[in-house]
């Protein structure tokens, strides 16, 4: 996936409503230093220097939900104690929606205690209640799901076997995904995955994938056998095996395996790696994206994640900045129309003047660079509106471009005097011009002020045309015609 299509995906995901279920959690870390041996046990005596508490489980996904920027509520069972109300104001800090949180006075909010000295965790101690909710408890469950599910884009469901997340629950909840046609989820937990059949898309690991399917997966032979099983024995659409420093497996009905190799990178902390690519897959497939291209971005989240200590949030720039590492200038300036919109607005509000032009620019020359560069003098900000490959050949004929519509814009972008390049496949840029509202409108002196397309929407508030001459002797037609004549 492009930058350009990055970006315009967490632009999206402003308008995702995402609903999380699962067991909810704190995460409560000691830091501290080891520097001696107890004198009362042969353990290490660790002087605390700071404390972190975040939140667990099913909490820390909707933190990576919140992180990527989406409209996150919650449905779960937790204790009516002290660490159930530490939960709730967190959670109330973040704008969660919690109408789907119920509080049962005889249920322990779970808790697990880690310290950690010099980077290393030391000891875990877990407090929690890992009965099923009761009866009472679940009903209130399905009843907030069958009612509410409707105004969801997708549910994630987040499962680490604390009891909130019965074989009831679970399939009421993938009733209502079949039946509303909502993407359901689910990071899996145990060896009995019967209770997920009909979800959309299980992410197991491949530890609880050979457990599940009682296949052993010691190689590829292995690892197909096991996720074909899985597939078709629960009836999902997908199961996106996670394999570590191997990458993903996406295993598809009636499609070949997708095998997703990782991005080599130093693993400091796994926590919640799971919890990340179950965020950022859901968040894929609310926004229409093929389950591969969702995968594909969730793989990059997760080595994001592993880098750091603890369960830690990836951006959407940190995800935008490792796709896009590859032409960093050029790829940062080429923009879809909706992510470009928005960063226009911001930059007129800091008072920068914006100018647009728009054309083909088939195969660069000087005069394309003289005119680019004459264009940006009129103000602050140049963004050129490029046609795609298939309007220049409604334009130009069959024989054009020469050059594809992506290397034409990074052949754009690169340009000091180009500050944003944007695609577009009308004939006109007038949707572009109504868009993008800018101060100076600029096109060739070849044309008329009355034949410039958008004049009167850039007039109607104020802004105004310029027309500038190209270099006598330059141009496209001209260089094709040399290369035909001469070569």
């Amino acid at each position: 996936m492009e930058r350009k299509d990055l970006e315009s995906l967490f632009t999206r995901a402003r308008e995702i409503k995402a609903l999380v279920i699962g067991d909810l959690m704190l995460d409560e870390y000691l830091w501290g230093k080891a520097e001696r041996i107890s004198p009362e046990a042969p353990v290490q005596v660790v002087d605390i220097t700071r404390e972190d508490l975040r939140l667990g489980g099913a909490g820390n996904v909707v933190n990576n939900l919140v992180a990527l920027g989406c409209q996150v509520a919650v449905c779960s069972v937790i204790g009516g104690d002290e660490n159930g109300t530490h939960l709730r104001h967190a959670f109330t800090g973040k704008g969660v929606d919690l109408a789907g949180v119920f509080e049962d006075p005889l249920r322990r909010t779970s808790k697990k205690t880690r310290v950690i000295a010099a980077n290393q965790q030391i000891v875990r101690i877990d407090r929690e209640s890992k009965d099923e909710i009761s009866p009472e408890f679940q009903e209130k469950l399905i009843g907030f799901i069958t009612a509410e599910a409707s105004r969801f884009n997708v549910i994630l469901i987040s499962d680490y076997l604390k009891g909130v997340l019965t074989g009831k629950v679970l399939a009421a909840v993938t009733a209502s995904g079949r039946r509303l046609g909502i993407p359901v989820v689910v990071d899996p937990k145990g060896i009995d995955y019967s209770k997920y059949r009909g979800a959309t898309i299980l992410t197991p690991n491949r530890k609880e994938a050979e457990a599940a399917s009682h296949i052993v997966i010691k190689d590829e032979a292995g690892l197909l056998k096991a996720g074909e099983a899985l597939l078709r024995g629960l009836d999902l659409d997908g199961l996106l095996i996670t394999r570590s420093e191997e990458g993903m497996s996406l295993f598809q009905q009636d499609v070949a395996t997708t095998h997703i190799p990782t991005v080599a990178r130093e693993v400091y902390d796994v926590t919640g790696a799971g919890d990340t690519v179950l965020s950022v897959l859901s968040l894929g497939l609310a926004c229409g994206l093929s389950m591969a291209e969702a995968a594909g971005i969730a793989n990059v989240a997760a080595g994001i994640a592993v880098g750091k200590l603890g369960t830690s949030t990836v951006s959407p720039g940190e995800i935008i900045a490792e796709i896009g590492h590859g032409h960093p200038d050029s790829d940062a300036k080429i923009k879809n129309l909706d992510v470009l919109a928005s960063l226009v607005t911001e930059e007129k509000v800091k008072g920068k003047r914006v100018v647009f032009t728009n054309g083909c620019f088939d195969l660069l020359h000087v005069g394309h660079v003289k005119y680019l560069q004459k264009a940006r003098t009129f103000g602050d900000l140049l963004i050129v509106g490029l046609n795609s490959d298939a309007s220049v050949r409604a334009l130009k004929g069959e024989t054009r471009p020469l050059i594809v519509e992506t290397e034409r814009a990074h052949i754009l972008a690169a340009l000091d005097c180009v500050d944003y390049v944007v695609i577009f496949g009308e004939d006109t840029p007038l949707r572009l011009i109504e868009a993008l509202r800018p101060l100076v409108l600029v096109k060739g002196g070849d044309y008329t002020p009355e034949r410039v397309v958008g004049k009167d929407v850039v007039e109607s508030y104020g802004g105004r045309v310029e027309l500038v001459t190209f270099v006598d002797g330059k141009s496209t037609t001209g260089i094709i015609e040399k290369i035909r004549k001469e070569h």
